[in-house]
C-alpha cells in the first residue's frame, strides 16, 4: 500500500471548487469507472465500530426519477439534470441493535473476529449502546446510524470534486412519503432501512455566481496547549 502523495493546495482547490450544484449539465455524463470510484469511497468510509450501517441506491431509471419528484421538494431540477442520483440508506434498530443478526455477521463473517474477541466487542457495543450514547429507542438508533452514512456521504462528495466532478446532498423531502414510495416501488424494507439523504452527481450547468464563504478558521476551531 502506497502513502498518499497528494498536495495539500490539491486537495484544498477541490474543497474550494465543491460546491452544491443546483442544476447540471444533462448533456454530460459520469462515466461507470468514475462513478464506481466514487461509490468506491463511500465503501471505504469509516464507521462506528466499523459496522458500515448503510446502503446506497443509485437511481437511473427515468420512470423511478419521475415517482421521487413529488416527494422531494429539493430535487426535482437534479433529477432532470444530474448524471447519477443516489439514496442514501441507513440501517434502523432491527439490524444495528447490539443483538442484532445483521452484527453478529459483520463481527463473524466480514471482520472474522474470533470468539473471544467477538465476545467482548460484543460487550462493548452493548454498552456504547445502553449507557454511553443512550441509544434506547428506534429513532436515536436511527439517528446514531445516519451519522456514519453521512461519513460516506463526505466521502463521496469530496472524493467527486478531486476529480472534476459536481454533487448536491438534498435533505429536501418527505422522509415518511419518501419511505413509503421506497417500499413500494424500490424494493426497500423500511423496517431495516431508512431514508437519510439524496444526492446529485454531475456537472455543473454554470459555475456559482457567487464565492464561496465560510467563517474565519479561528472562530470555528479552539486550541487547548
Amino acid at each position: 500500500m502506497n502513502t498518499p502523495n497528494i498536495s495539500k493546495e490539491e486537495i484544498l482547490n477541490a474543497f474550494r471548487y465543491r460546491h452544491a450544484t443546483k442544476e447540471f449539465d444533462a448533456s454530460k455524463i459520469v462515466s461507470n469507472e468514475d462513478m464506481e470510484f466514487i461509490l468506491k469511497t463511500a465503501q471505504l468510509s469509516p464507521s462506528s465500530f466499523g459496522f458500515e450501517p448503510w446502503h446506497f441506491i443509485v437511481v437511473q431509471n427515468k420512470e423511478l426519477r419521475e415517482l421521487l419528484k413529488p416527494v422531494a421538494w429539493g430535487a426535482p431540477l437534479k433529477l432532470d439534470t444530474a448524471s447519477h442520483f443516489v439514496l442514501g440508506l441507513s440501517m434502523k434498530a432491527p439490524m444495528i441493535k447490539h443483538d442484532a443478526d445483521y452484527i453478529t455477521r459483520m463481527m463473524k463473517d466480514v471482520k472474522q473476529l474470533p470468539e473471544d474477541v467477538m465476545e467482548m466487542y460484543s460487550k462493548f457495543y452493548r454498552e456504547f449502546q445502553e449507557r454511553d450514547f443512550n441509544l434506547n429507542t428506534d429513532k436515536k438508533l436511527f439517528d446514531w446510524s445516519s451519522k456514519q452514512t453521512y461519513i460516506a456521504l463526505g466521502n463521496m462528495m469530496t472524493a467527486a470534486a478531486l476529480i472534476g466532478i459536481d454533487s448536491c446532498p438534498i435533505e429536501g423531502f418527505h422522509q415518511e412519503k419518501a419511505e413509503a414510495l421506497l417500499q413500494d416501488k424500490f424494493g426497500v424494507d423500511i423496517n431495516k432501512y431508512g431514508l437519510s439523504f439524496m444526492t446529485a452527481f454531475g456537472y455543473r450547468k454554470a459555475d456559482p455566481e457567487h464565492p464561496k464563504t465560510r467563517r474565519e478558521l479561528e472562530e470555528i476551531v479552539s486550541w487547548k496547549s
